[in-house]
């Protein structure tokens, strides 16, 4: 069944010309080995006329901002976050997920308050691994009190972890690295009591959660192994059920029984991710939405509703 659509798009990202230069000067001309896009605000509009996109939520893909210089990675961040801002004052069509970086705690805590603050962000991006930490760790504690205390929206995006350089396999990061590292930044959001200590934090997940709705029974193995009375009382699936999950690269049935079976469709958001899903791409996740039989309230829900009752807007 089919309706007049009126996507929410919240996994839809910018690549500012400024954030490119950078990164090829640092001598980094990839995003876990996908080319890095020549994006303007204009080719985003036009993808998202052509697929009945009314708004789109815009992040900073992997590889964020930090690159060794934990200064530079503050700079960059701002610099990011002002560009998405003037994004969203030009267009009602652009909100973003503002940058932080994740290496120094002090600057992510008053960049956050800045960004949602005084340039009017919708929520913040985290990466899910970076410089070797998972989310979860306690390093980062005092982004998420802030996080917290602010009832924020985070988009947590896939990164690769230092240690991916040791698989030998022929494919590109993105393919299936991605998919693993949101899956051990959900396990270590949940064993290291995180989820239970911020209950107020609405989290995103990319790519449908990665393989989490695939292996949650075993990722609930946890309530037996680990201290789960101090840390996540409620279990692990509970935890789980908490997650928010995009439809990003994962337009599958196999991805809908799961999320029919973890969390529901109302935990369910449309996402793109545009323009490293390349156009012609886009339109292919759409169409395959559009054809896994869900109902008429549901299809609206995974195209929009969902999305604005996680943002209330």
């Amino acid at each position: 069944m089919t309706h007049s659509r009126n996507r929410i798009d919240v996994h839809h990202h910018m690549v500012p010309e400024f954030y490119a230069r950078t990164l090829k000067r640092l001598g980094v001309d990839n995003a876990a080995g996908a080319e890095l896009p020549d994006l303007s605000p204009e080719k985003s509009l036009a993808l998202m006329d052509a697929t009945n996109i009314s708004r789109a939520y815009l992040s900073i893909s992997c590889p964020g901002v930090y690159f060794g210089d934990a200064g530079a990675a503050c700079e960059l961040a701002r610099e990011c976050n002002e560009y998405g801002s003037a994004l969203k004052k030009g267009s009602d069509k652009f909100g973003f997920f503002a940058t932080v970086s994740q290496t120094q705690s002090n600057h992510a805590v008053a960049e956050v308050g800045y960004a949602l603050d005084t340039l009017g962000a919708d929520g913040v991006t985290l990466l899910s691994s970076v410089d070797g930490h998972y989310l979860g760790h306690p390093d980062y504690w005092p982004l998420m009190d802030e996080l917290n205390r602010r009832k924020a929206v985070v988009f947590i995006h896939p990164n690769l972890h230092n240690t991916v350089k040791d698989i030998r396999l022929e494919l590109p990061g993105y393919l299936i690295e991605f998919v693993f590292d949101t899956t051990r930044a959900v396990a270590n959001l949940i064993s290291s009591g995180t989820m239970d200590r911020y209950r107020d934090i609405k989290f995103i997940l990319s790519h449908a959660g990665g393989t989490v709705p695939y292996i949650a029974w075993r990722l609930s193995l946890c309530d037996f192994v680990l201290d789960k009375e101090n840390r996540f009382p409620k279990g692990t699936l509970h935890y789980l059920k908490q997650f928010y999950y995009d439809t990003a690269l994962s337009p599958s049935p196999f991805m809908l029984g799961s999320m029919r079976e973890l969390v529901g469709i109302e935990k369910l958001l449309f996402g793109s991710d545009f323009p490293f899903a390349p156009e012609l791409l886009v339109h292919a996740e759409v169409n395959d939405i559009a054809n896994l039989g869900l109902s008429y309230d549901e299809e609206k829900a995974v195209d929009s509703g969902n999305a604005i009752s996680l943002f209330g807007n």
